[in-house]
């Protein structure tokens, strides 16, 4: 008796980002990485600059292999004959690059003879928000040859490559965020109390936010926003607090901005955190104060754990977010707008939790995660077999 032949590997996507660290765009990798089936795919992620060991822990799967190339600043060709080197050993089938940052890399992709090669659009750069750069529509054009396939995480960036960069629109596929709905959901009986927090008190109407303290999220907004919501209604100071939690830059401006306003004691900035599902089960209210985003995941989380999102009308937020319904979008950079629309949450708590519940079933039905996983293995899918199509005609 023969024995079987043994079985191929699933074909390798390589995840190639600027730095593998906590992140909106990092968590969607580890979310497509944990729920793809084993056998579909293998993946490997590769940053150009830095691989956090503690974040690439949250990807389950023991399989999957963690580069960090540790790159200077400027241009990456210097990293072209590493990167070479590393897409001939590694041999994946598709690599996957996401941001201008991480773009350039095609290039030497196309070199090494890797069969399909993707590019998505995450969201806009802090000194590009509405996309206008010249510069910026040049390099994505020059590298465009070398990419297959383009994703757009909302319609907005769709418009932008198809209008600004001349992509082609079959060469541009949109797919949203998921979200994973078990692990985001409501609290059972209420707001759940938070683990360290000063708010936990029931009485308590906590609005707040969650991600990196850097200039793009824009938090000392928010941090306006509280203060001028309670000089617009000082009954709130009773039982309306803040919660910011994330690292970054912005974090001691907000801090300093809420105790020049005599106001720190309202509010709770803790820092980076892990539990992140816990944290949107002990708020009330979530707000994104952005000046540019593509497809947020923090509002789909926000919206799965069952909460009404304040949002600035930047990027896909208005494709995430129903104005009156889920929640209130309000124009990015404008305290006068966004605090009226807190005390007017804070102020109906009942309407509120309505636009929550509502949130929850919008994302049900629109943003699940297995529907996010499954556009991106039909995509990898079809590429590879019309490419496999293309090589038995040569």
């Amino acid at each position: 008796m023969t024995a079987a032949p043994p079985k191929a590997a699933a074909p390798l996507v390589l995840h190639l980002v600027y730095r593998f660290d906590t992140g909106g765009l990092e968590n969607g990798v580890v979310n497509l990485i944990n729920h793809m089936p084993p056998a579909a795919y293998r993946h490997a992620v590769v940053a150009l600059t830095e691989v956090v060991p503690g974040f690439a822990r949250r990807i389950e799967r023991g399989d999957v292999e963690f580069v960090s190339l540790h790159k200077p600043p400027g241009h990456a060709a210097r990293l072209y004959p590493r990167l070479l080197q590393l897409f001939r050993q590694m041999r994946p089938a598709v690599v996957h690059s996401r941001n201008l940052a991480a773009l350039e890399c095609q290039l030497p992709a196309w070199w090494a003879g890797v069969p399909v090669a993707i590019h998505g659009e995450h969201g806009r750069d802090v000194d590009d928000l509405d996309g206008s750069r010249k510069r910026y529509q040049w390099l994505r054009r020059a590298y465009r040859p070398f990419v297959d396939q383009y994703v757009a995480l909302s319609g907005d960036l769709a418009a932008y490559l198809q209008q600004r960069v001349g992509v082609p629109e079959r060469r541009v596929a949109q797919i949203y965020n998921g979200v994973d709905l078990q692990r985001f959901h409501p609290a059972g009986n209420g707001r759940a109390p938070l683990p360290g927090s000063p708010f936990n008190d029931p009485a308590l109407w906590l609005v707040g936010s969650v991600g990196r303290m850097q200039t793009v999220k824009a938090q000392t907004l928010l941090a306006r926003a509280f203060v001028r919501a309670l000089a617009l209604q000082p009954a709130l100071r009773s039982r309306l607090r803040l919660v910011m939690v994330g690292e970054g830059p912005l974090r001691a401006e907000a801090q300093a901005l809420l105790a020049a306003a005599g106001v720190a004691d309202l509010a709770w900035l803790p820092g980076e955190r892990a539990d992140v599902p816990d944290v949107m089960r002990g708020l009330d209210c979530f707000v994104l104060s952005s000046l540019a985003e593509g497809i947020s995941n923090t509002i789909l989380e926000a919206m799965a754990s069952g909460l009404p999102v304040l949002a600035t009308r930047v990027g896909g937020n208005a494709e995430l977010v129903v104005d009156g319904e889920t929640g209130v979008i309000v124009p990015s950079s404008d305290t006068e707008a966004m605090a009226p629309a807190l005390v007017a949450l804070a102020g109906d708590p009942g309407l509120a939790k309505a636009m929550g519940q509502a949130g929850r079933t919008r994302v049900a039905r629109q943003f699940s995660l297995p529907a996010m996983v499954s556009a991106y293995q039909g995509l990898y899918d079809r590429l590879l077999s019309e490419t496999a199509s293309r090589t038995k005609r040569t």
